[in-house]
């Protein structure tokens, strides 16, 4: 299986800043990219990486340092306690779908192929896109595509998914596609799929609310002077991210000491959002809409924005 070369992958190296001694988590392992890299730099450390694709395991590396553990990385706080491990020195996390899940024509992830509309990351989930399209409610369709897809037309997309699938079951993503022909002009057609995609399946696989356990966990998690590492694809993981290093907390709410500073465990290593450069977005399409944040936990500074 063809896995393309991870999104910034220089830039999340350096990010991590690495003790050859430490512990360290990769949150989203896929084809093992990242993880390759990360044990180059390891002496006597450990490194951690969660997949809940099962296809991943076929990449697992065959290290002593190293563990892949097939789970959500939602739950990574218990299963590294399971290990032991209370502390990390550093997690990195490619968050979004992978490059080798779209090329996969049966997961259902794209408009691309005519395929059974699945979009699961971990197949043993029972939610999966047939039954978002096929049995949520018009305002709950809406208030996803609205959510996730950022579509100022979710109510109209909503209502002719609701009155199509009436007539017939939606099935396939080709089935999908021909339900939504006629709501965009063929010049932005491509951009609005992939909207309405993008959401359903953030849906599927409740990437959000997994993504708000994960960055709630990890302050608590890194040692002191431990990195933060991030790349998000869409403005909804993005902000959380940014929230939690400039804020101290996912929500964006500033908390403030009695000198009226604002308390929070993380500072920004990188002061502008870290991009790919052109010529990665030639060899990587998926690099496009790429965002990076790295952050270092620093708990005797408490820094006023």
């Amino acid at each position: 299986m063809t896995y393309h070369k991870p999104v910034l992958l220089d830039e999340c190296i350096k990010g991590l800043n690495i003790n050859p001694n430490g512990v360290y988590v990769d949150a989203t392992f896929g084809g093992g990219g990242h993880s390759k890299e990360i044990i180059k730099h390891l002496i006597n450390g450990r490194l951690f990486a969660f997949d809940q694709d099962i296809n991943a395991v076929d990449n697992t590396l065959h290290d002593s340092k190293f563990k892949l553990i097939k789970a959500n990385f939602r739950y990574l706080k218990n299963f590294l306690k399971l290990e032991g491990i209370n502390n990390i020195d550093g997690l990195l996390a490619d968050l979004g779908v992978s490059s080798h899940q779209i090329d996969i024509p049966e997961r259902g992830f794209t408009y691309r192929y005519d395929s059974d509309l699945d979009m699961r990351m971990n197949s043993d989930l029972s939610l999966d896109a047939k039954k978002v399209v096929n049995s949520y409610s018009e305002s709950d369709l809406s208030n996803v595509l609205y959510k996730y897809g950022d579509l100022n037309q979710s109510r109209r997309i909503a209502r002719k998914i609701v009155e199509s699938r009436e007539c017939k079951y939606i099935k396939t993503s080709y089935d999908f596609i021909n339900v939504l022909d006629g709501l965009f002009s063929e010049k932005y057609k491509n951009k609005f799929l992939s909207r309405i995609f993008q959401a359903i399946r953030i849906e599927v696989n409740d990437e959000i609310n997994a993504l708000k356990e994960l960055l709630n966990d990890v302050v608590s998690l890194l040692n002191h002077n431990g990195r933060l590492v991030v790349i998000s694809y869409h403005s909804l993981e993005d902000r959380l991210v940014k929230n939690l290093i400039n804020k101290g907390n996912i929500q964006g709410n500033e908390q403030k000491d009695f000198f009226g500073k604002v308390t929070k465990d993380l500072k920004a290593i990188n002061k502008k959002v870290i991009i790919p450069t052109d010529d990665e977005f030639k060899l990587n399409s998926r690099a496009r809409s790429a965002k990076l944040r790295v952050a270092e936990k620093n708990t005797d500074e408490k820094k006023q924005i």
